[in-house]
């Protein structure tokens, strides 16, 4: 095959790439704005606030905000029970697509503003949503950006998602338990370097509980804190350890059975 020939093939792949490149883009857009609309939706149907209240209704990025808007939110919980739900519940998973800090808070929040088991649920869910959206929008755009800005952790990852292809679930588990890698990177990096759809769902529910647990349990105190911080000690750390390495149990025993009788 001549050069000139390799060169006029590679014009429209170029091509063919710079379109698959800004459908993905205008498809992360599109999602977005529908977000936002959500969200602009839910404050809409919201019951009118004082001057006072309408400057505490944000996302929280820090600790004061979810005390401020934890206390304009219970005011009108027992009224617009709905409403408050929907606006926790659409927020977070707002905040887990498009991998923005500040979930900690809302799950914080979340233990202040509703019963234990309810709080639970709806971080588990609302992370698992979440982090399941990231995960499909990275698998149209997160390829360049990942191997772009992070080429050495990607490919690590990648030869591990490989090598251990048939215990996804455990190590997902594992992963969301522990701070090792961020939770916004297992998001984008998942599809990228071949981790399945189902394992990544239900290892992203159930691993986040456990942290979640600790996160919800602070928010029943949140006036008391005055930072995330807060929210942690040796005991629940030491815990999330315990509760990890129990994920990865079952790994080791396939794998010293498969040794015994192999």
């Amino acid at each position: 095959m001549s050069v000139k020939t390799v060169q006029q093939n590679s014009v429209p792949l170029k091509e063919e790439n710079e379109v698959s490149t800004r459908r993905a883009i205008l498809t992360v857009g599109f999602i977005f704005l529908v977000s936002l609309t959500s969200l602009f939706y839910v404050y809409m149907s919201f019951p009118d606030l004082e001057e006072e209240e309408k400057k505490h209704i944000k996302l929280p990025f820090h600790i004061e905000d979810a005390k401020n808007l934890g206390g304009v939110l219970e005011r009108y919980k027992d009224l617009y029970y709905i409403q408050v739900l929907a606006g926790v519940f659409i927020t977070y998973i707002f905040l887990q697509t498009f991998a923005i800090p500040g979930s900690i808070f809302l799950s914080i929040l979340s233990g202040f503003l509703f019963p234990f088991p309810v709080a639970l649920f709806l971080v588990c869910c609302c992370s698992a949503l979440g982090a399941t959206l990231c995960y499909l929008l990275s698998s149209l755009l997160g390829r360049k950006i990942l191997y772009k800005y992070f080429p050495d952790k990607a490919r690590e990852w990648s030869m591990m998602v490989t090598k251990h292809h048939d215990n996804l679930l455990n190590y997902m588990l594992f992963l969301r338990m522990t701070p090792l890698l961020p939770n916004w990177f297992i998001n984008l990096a998942s599809p990228v370097i071949g981790v399945p759809i189902i394992p990544f769902l239900i290892g992203t529910f159930f691993g986040v509980a456990p942290p979640s647990f600790v996160a919800i349990q602070a928010g029943q105190t949140l006036h008391k804190l005055t930072s995330s911080s807060d929210a942690w000690s040796w005991t629940s750390f030491i815990i999330l350890c315990i509760f990890a390495l129990l994920s990865l149990v079952p790994v080791i025993f396939k794998q010293k059975f498969k040794q015994k009788f192999e």
